[in-house]
């Protein structure tokens, strides 16, 4: 029931289904990303900016009942999509695991998630740049990159095969479901998204970091700037993570 909440809730945009035929093109985030992308190192430079206390929209967060509060990510189902705050605020320090910020806003919100990410985020949790971790033989925004420079940022953010990986945004519901998905589509199945995001963590009363460290905004760029060798052609390294065998697949006419 959850996985099937999940695959709904992605604001119209609709999720490839388990059983779907590889061939039926769903239209995936079409319109959802559709912002030009930009560097990412200037996003980094200081601003007069203000993280909104009150999330400008409805958070839309998922109920999930029952949950267990302490068990490792290698027992956690891959079945269900998503993980309670009750549950990762339990299990946060867990070596087997990374948590991602891949917080995302359209234009005329005028929020910037890398500075939102600096003023507040989940302890620990690295940031996922949704524009810089994309094609970049498109001027199209937002599609999936190579399996190659795929692999290549997830290195650089010092993500393995063998870690659990859970995702969350500044929403409670929006960006985080896209980072899910390409995790997916490169055979990473041990992934999921925070139920109700950051809006759901904080007002579960559960500690922010104010400031990131050093090495978490390091491995940000270094991942943009991972994805850009790829597509150079030059060398990258070390690459700790790499594809396995997917639920999903996009055929490189799909809409992604």
């Amino acid at each position: 029931m959850a996985a099937a909440l999940f695959t709904r809730t992605l604001l119209g945009h609709r999720l490839v289904p388990i059983s779907s035929p590889l061939s039926s093109k769903p239209q995936i985030f079409t319109t959802l990303f559709n912002l030009q992308k930009k560097p990412f190192h200037s996003l980094l430079k200081p601003s007069a900016y203000v993280v909104n206390k009150t999330p400008s929209w409805p958070v839309m967060a998922l109920s999930i009942a029952g949950m267990r509060a302490s068990f490792s990510t290698q027992s956690l189902s891959t079945s269900d999509p998503v993980v309670s705050v009750d549950w990762l605020h339990s299990n946060l320090r867990e070596p087997d695991m990374k948590v991602l910020d891949a917080s995302w806003y359209m234009p005329d919100e005028q929020r910037n998630p890398i500075q939102e990410y600096q003023v507040a985020h989940i302890p620990g949790s690295l940031f996922f740049d949704v524009d810089g971790i994309a094609d970049r033989t498109t001027k199209l925004p937002h599609m999936l990159p190579s399996e190659e420079a795929f692999a290549a940022a997830v290195s650089a953010l010092g993500i393995q095969n063998k870690e659990g990986v859970v995702v969350y945004d500044g929403k409670g519901i929006f960006s985080a479901a896209r980072v899910w998905w390409m995790f997916q589509v490169f055979g990473h199945d041990r992934v999921w998204v925070l139920d109700g995001g950051l809006p759901r963590w904080r007002a579960s009363g559960y500690d922010v970091e104010s400031s990131a460290s050093s090495d978490a905004i390091l491995k940000a760029s270094a991942a943009s700037e991972a994805i850009e060798k790829v597509y150079q052609g030059q060398a990258v390294g070390p690459i700790t993570w790499e594809k396995k065998d997917s639920k999903f697949s996009v055929s490189d006419d799909c809409n992604q």
